[in-house]
């Protein structure tokens, strides 16, 4: 990257981070202050922005399952959002077209629905980014937008395909069939590849060789063939390490992604209003998704959290309005009302995705009539039975911790994590974990007949954002046991004991002292002796 973006970008995302707003609403604005500078994006930026969103793609594939993707809330969700939007969007505009209103005067009803279908789009870079930075991408909700979003990106490359002519070869089906087959050969690679730098580089084969460039070869979408190959690789033992291991390339690249949005035109007053009028009206999607999941079964809280995180346009959108323009079907103008749209969305999401779970807590009463008597599965009410130990995030940590507890205390541990295929594995490997999401009030409320007999709730997840929320909820909810959590850095720890914490761990040091404390027992002796 050339050494000015690099300042830009850094300088805003620096600056926007320290007020509690995601990174990329600064890369948004860097974006825009280049342009003003009279700075161009050019080859080499479009080149690192495509890098990113295939990167994200294939580490998406390599996480996702083709059965979330036939679940009702995702397909039919997805579908009847789609075109309820197109209709009443193209609608909309089309009536503003005939009442001579601005840009919209001499749009007609075909013009008026192409933009709207530009529009019904949300942003898979964005959602993604959201929800992995809160560390809740195994989470129902998570899971829901994912693939809702996967839906809504087969749509576009249908559209693509469409609207350009350019017809898939006849060898796409069989390079599809051929993926399937060679999967073995595939998972051999990764294995054989090991943990360091050459498994970063067989991810980089497979995404953007086999991936990216054998779909452009059969003349299907490159992004595609990434989440292709992602997807057929996902039961792979070490999926979830590539994904992690491509974690700080797909992100650095996505920075250019960002900056590209904001390079892609000089905005005029009158885009630049109705590019808010746009931005008015993204309620409406929020609303029609949540009232759709709540259909679907979905409690009202999965319902909100997943309608938040895909309450934005569309990087998608912009590549319809450009064929669209390379088609002569709209001006160019629309093209530069749908980037500024695009970026005004994406700064108010964001804060409004960060107070996610207290924007619930307040509307919670409002928005639970919605729901319906069922509810799916993962939804279901939790039952923590007599346990007097719990512990919230059953990945390594959680698990190692529970099975030393469990052999010092038996059946009055049990362990808690939001990801039902975790919770499946637990439970087939005869450990006590019941399915529920602690950051959710609900949950508390749920359990609160017997939260009383807990003695101890240990904090085992991840993500900072998501210990500190549930030691504010145990607070306030006057939980009298003790609370421990785990941490990556030193001021983690600080934020958690002014949170509730009686008992903060880092673990990145703590690991180096249990290290040293089971050599001491295989020795027999104490390391001083």
């Amino acid at each position: 990257m050339d050494p000015l973006w690099i300042s830009v970008a850094f300088i805003l995302g620096f600056a926007v981070r320290q007020i509690g707003l995601p990174p990329l609403v600064g890369f948004l604005a860097a974006g825009f202050a280049l342009n003003a500078l009279g700075v161009r994006g050019g080859e080499t930026l479009q080149v690192i922005s495509d890098l990113g969103v295939t990167l994200l793609l294939f580490t998406i594939g390599l996480k996702l399952k083709i059965k979330n993707l036939l679940r009702p809330e995702v397909w039919a969700g997805a579908s009847i959002h789609m075109v309820i939007t197109v209709l009443v969007f193209g609608s909309g505009m089309y009536g503003l077209s005939i009442a001579g209103r601005s840009l919209f005067s001499g749009l007609d009803l075909n013009q008026s629905l192409l933009i709207a279908f530009a529009l019904s789009f949300s942003s898979t870079v964005f959602a993604v980014k959201v929800i992995e930075e809160k560390g809740e991408m195994p989470s129902l909700y998570g899971r829901v937008s994912i693939g809702i979003l996967i839906m809504q990106d087969i749509f576009a490359v249908i559209f693509l395909t469409v609207s350009t002519g350019k017809i898939p070869s006849p060898w796409a089906f069989l390079l599809i069939g051929v993926l399937f087959l060679v999967r073995p050969l595939l998972m051999t690679l990764m294995n054989r590849s090991g943990h360091g730098e050459l498994l970063i580089l067989c991810g980089f084969f497979l995404a953007l060789v086999v991936g990216a460039a054998g779909f452009d070869l059969v003349r299907l979408k490159a992004d595609l063939g990434a989440l292709v190959v992602g997807m057929i690789l996902a039961g792979h033992p070490k999926a979830s390490e590539l994904a992690g291991s491509l974690l700080n390339f797909k992100d650095i690249f996505l920075v250019g992604f960002f900056l590209s949005i904001g390079l892609s035109g000089t905005p005029s007053p009158g885009n630049i209003g109705i590019a808010a009028l746009l931005t008015a009206v993204v309620p409406f999607k929020v609303v029609l998704f949540f009232l759709l999941l709540t259909r679907f079964k979905l409690r009202a809280r999965t319902s909100l959290l997943a309608s938040l995180s895909l309450a934005n346009y569309s990087e998608f959108g912009l590549i319809v309005g450009a064929i669209g323009v390379s088609g002569g079907w709209i001006s160019s103008e629309w093209l530069i009302i749908i980037a500024i749209a695009l970026s005004m969305t994406f700064v108010l999401a964001a804060p409004l995705n960060s107070a996610a779970h207290r924007i619930y807590e307040k509307l919670s009463e409002r928005l639970k009539p919605f729901e319906t008597d069922k509810r799916l599965p993962e939804d279901e009410p939790v039952h923590p039975g007599d346990a007097e130990i719990a512990i919230f995030g059953m990945g390594r940590i959680g698990s190692a911790a529970y099975d030393r507890l469990r052999e010092q205390y038996g059946g009055r541990v049990i362990g808690v994590d939001f990801n039902a295929e975790t919770v499946k594995e637990h439970q087939q490997r005869g450990r006590d974990v019941i399915l529920g999401d602690p950051t959710d009030p609900d949950f508390w409320l749920r359990v609160k007949s017997s939260r009383e007999q807990v003695k101890l709730v240990m904090l085992s997840m991840p993500n900072l954002r998501e210990n500190l929320s549930v030691a504010r909820l145990l607070s306030e909810g006057r939980y009298a046991g003790r609370i421990a959590a785990i941490a990556q850095h030193d001021d983690e720890v600080e934020m958690l004991k002014e949170a509730g914490v009686q008992a903060a761990f880092n673990f990145r040091v703590e690991a180096g002292v249990g290290f040293a404390d089971h050599v001491s027992e295989i020795l027999g002796r104490s390391p001083h002796e």
